[in-house]
């Protein structure tokens, strides 16, 4: 591959995956056509992203973007992955069909910069995405006004309303 025809596909690599940091490394080459396409299709239905790379152009076009722990799965057959709504919600979906299809093998990837191997992808899978930390941080923020409001309507309500309604019996000075 000549150097203009290298950049060039360095380019368009750049602009496919934008701003993305966040990627995951999958061998499909072992994959016949049909479960491929199936694969491919359910992916793109979660707003994946799948590109089969020539490995050394990748490294190249995303180390010029900043994007760094990558070098040891660029090896061999590799297919970049990213998308989603957050690297948790794509680490769910390449482990549910890497165990949907056994020839689908995870490599690694990265997370903001530090490299995961398969093992840490598969944790990360079984992780809180961000949807479900913001929800159970808003519940946890909530919790003091609710068992303030449980205490008022419980045994602590009534002591407040005899209280109110002693200091309204209360000749004004």
């Amino acid at each position: 591959m000549g150097r203009h025809v290298k950049d060039m596909v360095i380019a368009d690599i750049q602009g496919r995956v934008g701003s993305t940091k966040d990627f995951i490394v999958v061998d499909a080459s072992k994959l016949d056509a049909i479960t491929a396409n199936r694969w491919r299709l359910a992916m793109r239905k979660e707003q994946i992203s799948a590109l089969t790379v020539k490995n050394s152009v990748a490294l190249n076009a995303l180390k010029s973007k900043g994007v760094q722990g990558l070098d040891a799965v660029l090896a061999g057959p590799s297919t970049l992955l990213w998308g989603g709504e957050d690297v948790v919600q794509l680490s769910r979906a390449v482990a549910k069909w890497a165990k949907d299809i056994q020839n689908l093998q995870i490599k690694g990837g990265t997370c903001d910069g530090q490299p995961l191997d398969a093992a840490a992808i598969e944790t990360l899978s079984k992780s809180a995405g961000r949807l479900e930390t913001i929800g159970e941080l808003a519940g946890l923020m909530l919790a003091p006004g609710r068992q303030l409001a449980g205490c008022l309507q419980g045994p602590g309500g009534r002591l407040a309303g005899q209280l109110k309604t002693l200091a309204d019996k209360e000749p004004a000075e």
